[in-house]
């Protein structure tokens, strides 16, 4: 029967770190069974499920109650005097009633970690009175001010405490919290409580303080609790919950429990009635941008891209024209012109700056407004990309662009959109460590005892392929299941396991992620505060559009530098000023090596499996690249789709359209459907199918949503038939479609990629001494590559020379032999033991005295504090030292005697 007497208000979710086993789907799929009309999720200190909850309790139904269990400091948040956390705070409820209290609790969600952060993340009296309306406040746990009050038998300042929030909150929005979980704590203080509201005249509540879902959980909550804490689950004197009442209890469960006190039941349904909050979704909040001239946003976005479509194809060219208004059309309507302006200053910065920026990545390559302001470099009409496919007015969606900068100099772009939008305006973005397969194996088999070699054992028999988990891996390796039914323990660890597994184990901060708004932060989104002291979002990446807030990624991509790096290499070394961005495509030294699977270094193309593709497909156009990128992946790899495509290329294989009309659309890949967009263009080209309705039919195929897919099977074959196709022959390209739009992928980056593969060929097909000297230097942390590298390069004919004081640098450097060739000298911040700081001291040295010309005259030059004894030693046994004409045994023999004399 439904149960609309009782609705839960103190419950948490995975978002409490290690100290929960829910998810906000598992809570709000109980409310649901248990016919229960609201929820509210209550997590330790923070807001990060909040949106993720809010929706989730919205799609099933459910009244969902956006609040968090705030640590309040018993004095000022600014004191931090405790000799643990429970003497540093006081645990609150609050909930948000209406959108004025989810701000506020935004607010005060931010400040506990931005400035009252001590053991945990605090608030304290201060701001929460200038903080306080739109909220319901609930007295709390056994953790709680009033009841640690009534604990030490001090029930004078436990009346104090509640008649200060009674005061803050108003008598009809404070309420008494009562909670019985079977404590002795809790029955002892429950007098008390009920005593305090009645001379205050305060509502009560009943709430259980819901840690898992299922009675049967605890065994795997207490696990959870020791994976937190670093214990095992044996110890006796360990954090552990006393009882096994943290669950989510129905409401009959509860009416039982506080039979003596009605009110609290029926208040919970109360406040749900009185919380109202609808999340402001919709809303954007981009930077505020100012066009000179007094033009509106619109307006200069149209002039500049009306500029650069000028610069990019002359005038006059119409398909273009027509492209570029379509897209201008929709992006304005949409409201997104403030979005693509800020996105083309900052990559313009970046450019003027001289910081190597991509020529595109992922959909957004396929939008010509991207090209015409030079956010992009690469033409979408040129390669049939679909600016649909990126942004379409029908989906909502906000546009996602992500942009590649050079490694070393990213952050030099993240600082100047701090710089010009303000630090209040821009943060970066959190994400969660989750607990994988192999992961929750090691957490708990810790905990639970299980040496360290059976652990080992276990996680080796779970595969590594990205996205296993503990139920693939038992399908896939039988002796997983052997093991756990003759070993008990075994058979605890993976039953707690998979009971773990996928929760939210700690935060970080995403690589790439960065959002920026027109405010400060803090009134949109709440705060975290990284442990560098960085200003880091609550709420994830895929939360932070939905609230109206840009967000974009901020990409550092080590192949820009390293292609920089070769140029540079390549104007010094021989006075020839590359531009990158316009060597010709059809260069036949580049095919040539790529058709030989020499692609050691090459972006994208370094794998053994995908040399060996390249071995058999021998590209020689810029579009073969295109789809090698696409195509190699496990889907096509195993659906035969690369077979095809190799055999129909070489003529083995007779190329076949199901209709006429397929290919133009198909002619590049062989008849092979390769990319989305080459599908999109079936569905709207023989079915008739708006760009959009193609869309959602290939994402409901990747997706596998079968009803989706089947009324756009009719649509399609309906619309095929209207052009006079047959209707077995649409049926059976619609059966195609099912089946490779399935593996199909985005061609817009695969096309910006297989740019920046081919342009790293380029390099290496014909400046190798400079790409390996480039590709050395950017890899000379990993042993394994530098090695690998150095040995691809023996292979072509490239010479590795010793490191030598004398000419080495920090990286690797093209040097010219004795005999007039080009030659790779080692570099010195590349030996193990060898420090930044000795590299510089050497280089300066050599760059005030000229070459050294002894062991004595280099620590004559050199300082010798950043240059010490282990230094030098390392230095002559790598041969650094050789050009000095002494063997490095003699050179050994003095080195303490010339470290001392130098000092």
């Amino acid at each position: 029967m439904p149960d609309n007497t009782f609705v839960h208000l103190h419950t948490h979710s995975h978002y409490s770190l290690l100290d929960c086993t829910s998810t906000p789907e598992g809570l709000v799929k109980a409310a649901k069974e248990f016919g229960m009309p609201a929820l509210a999720v209550t997590d330790h200190g923070n807001m990060f499920g909040a949106v993720e909850f809010y929706e989730e309790a919205l799609s099933h139904g459910v009244k969902p109650i956006v609040g968090y269990e705030a640590y309040v400091a018993p004095g000022s948040r600014f004191i931090k005097q405790a000799r643990s956390a429970s003497e540093a705070s006081f645990h609150l409820t609050l909930l948000a009633r209406n959108i004025d209290g989810y701000r506020n609790l935004v607010r005060l969600a931010s400040t506990a970690y931005t400035d009252g952060f001590y053991y945990r993340p605090r608030i304290d009296r201060d701001i929460l009175s200038e903080l306080s309306d739109g909220i319901v406040c609930l007295s709390g746990c056994l953790g709680g001010e009033v009841a640690h009050y009534l604990l030490i038998e001090d029930e004078d300042r436990a009346l104090e405490t509640a008649e200060f929030y009674k005061g803050l909150f108003g008598r009809e929005h404070f309420f008494i919290e009562l909670q019985d979980h079977g404590l002795a704590e809790q029955r002892r203080i429950l007098p008390g409580l009920v005593r305090i509201a009645k001379k205050l005249d305060l509502p009560l509540v009943a709430a259980n303080d819901s840690h898992y879902i299922r009675k049967d959980d605890a065994e795997a909550h207490d696990a959870l609790l020791c994976i937190n804490t670093g214990k095992l689950v044996s110890d006796e004197n360990r954090l552990r919950f006393q009882t096994q009442e943290f669950y989510f209890k129905s409401g009959d469960e509860m009416a039982a429990l506080f039979a003596d006190y009605p009110d609290a039941i029926s208040n919970t349904v109360r406040i749900a009635e009185m919380c109202n909050l609808e999340m402001p979704f919709g809303e954007l909040h981009f930077p505020r941008v100012e066009p000179p001239g007094g033009l509106s946003p619109e307006e200069y976005l149209q002039q500049l891209s009306r500029e650069g479509l000028v610069a990019r194809y002359g005038k006059g060219d119409e398909a273009a024209e027509a492209r570029l208004a379509k897209e201008l059309d929709i992006i304005c309507r949409m409201g997104f012109a403030s979005y693509f302006l800020i996105v083309s200053d900052f990559v313009r910065y970046a450019k003027d700056e001289g910081i190597p920026v991509g020529p595109g990545r992922g959909s957004a390559a396929g939008s010509l407004v991207s090209y015409t302001l030079g956010i992009t470099n690469l033409d979408p009409l040129k390669y049939d990309l679909l600016f649909e496919r990126f942004l379409d007015e029908s989906r909502r969606e906000m546009p996602d662009i992500d942009i590649d900068f050079c490694q070393e100099k990213r952050d030099r772009v993240i600082e100047y959109v701090k710089n010009k939008y303000g630090e209040e305006k821009v943060a970066q973005i959190i994400t969660f460590g989750t607990m994988a397969a192999k992961g929750v194996v090691r957490d708990v088999g810790r905990v639970l005892g299980v040496g360290l070699p059976e652990v080992n054992r276990l996680c080796s028999l779970i595969p590594s392929t990205l996205g296993t988990t503990l139920e693939s891996a038992f399908k896939a390796e039988p002796e997983l299941e052997r093991t756990c039914q003759n070993d008990a323990q075994i058979a605890k660890l993976f039953r707690i396991g998979r009971r773990l597994e996928g929760l939210a184990r700690h935060p970080s901060v995403h690589a790439a992620g960065v959002v920026i708004s027109d405010k400060p932060l803090e009134e949109y989104v709440p705060l975290y505060a990284a442990d560098g002291g960085g200003r880091i979002t609550q709420y994830a990446m895929d939360i932070l559009p939905k609230v109206g807030l840009l967000k974009m990624d901020f990409l550092g991509l080590k192949t820009l530098s390293i292609i920089r790096r070769a140029a540079e290499l390549i104007e010094a070394d021989h006075g020839v000023k590359l531009d990158i961005e316009a060597i010709p495509l059809d260069d036949k030294k580049t095919f040539d090596l790529l058709s030989r699977g020499d692609s050691l270094g090459v972006f994208q193309f370094e794998s053994s499996g995908i040399r060996d593709l390249l071995r058999r497909l021998k590209p020689d156009k810029f579009s073969d690249l295109i789809a090698c990128v696409a195509l190699y992946r496990p889907g096509p790899l195993g659906g035969g789709m690369v077979d095809d495509f190799v055999m129909r290329k070489h003529g083995k294989a007779e190329i076949e359209y199901k209709h006429p009309l397929l290919e133009p659309i198909l002619k590049d890949t062989y008849g092979v459907m390769a990319y989305q967009e080459q599908v999109m263009e079936i569905l709207n080209g023989l079915g008739g199918m708006t760009m959009s309705d193609a869309y959602t039919c290939i994402k409901a195929i990747s997706k596998k949503k079968t009803d989706v897919i089947e009324d756009r099977r009719e649509a399609f074959v309906n619309g095929a038939v209207a052009h006079g196709v047959k209707r077995d022959v649409a049926e059976s390209i619609f059966d195609l479609i099912t089946f490779f739009g399935g593996y199909g992928f985005n061609k817009s980056h695969s096309t910006a990629y297989a740019l920046i593969s081919y342009q790293t060929a380029y390099l290496k097909a014909n400046w190798p001494v400079e790409f390996y000297a480039a590709t050395f230097t950017y890899d000379m942390g990993n042993t394994d590559k530098l090695v690998m590298f150095m040995e691809d390069a023996e292979r072509e004919g490239v010479k590795i020379l010793p490191p030598d004081v004398n000419e080495s640098i920090a990286g690797f450097l093209p040097v010219k032999t004795s005999r007039g060739k080009w030659a790779i000298r080692y570099g010195l911040a590349a030996l193990k033991g060898v420090g930044e700081k000795a590299v510089e001291a050497i280089v300066a040295g050599r760059e005030k005295a000229g070459k050294f010309r002894s062991i004595y005259h280099l620590a004559e030059e050199v300082d010798v504090h950043q240059m010490s004894k282990g230094v030098l030693e390392v230095l002559i046994k790598a041969g650094a030292l050789d050009s000095f004409g002494a063997r490095r045994s003699q050179l050994s023999a003095v080195a303490s005697e010339v470290v001392e004399a130098g000092a």
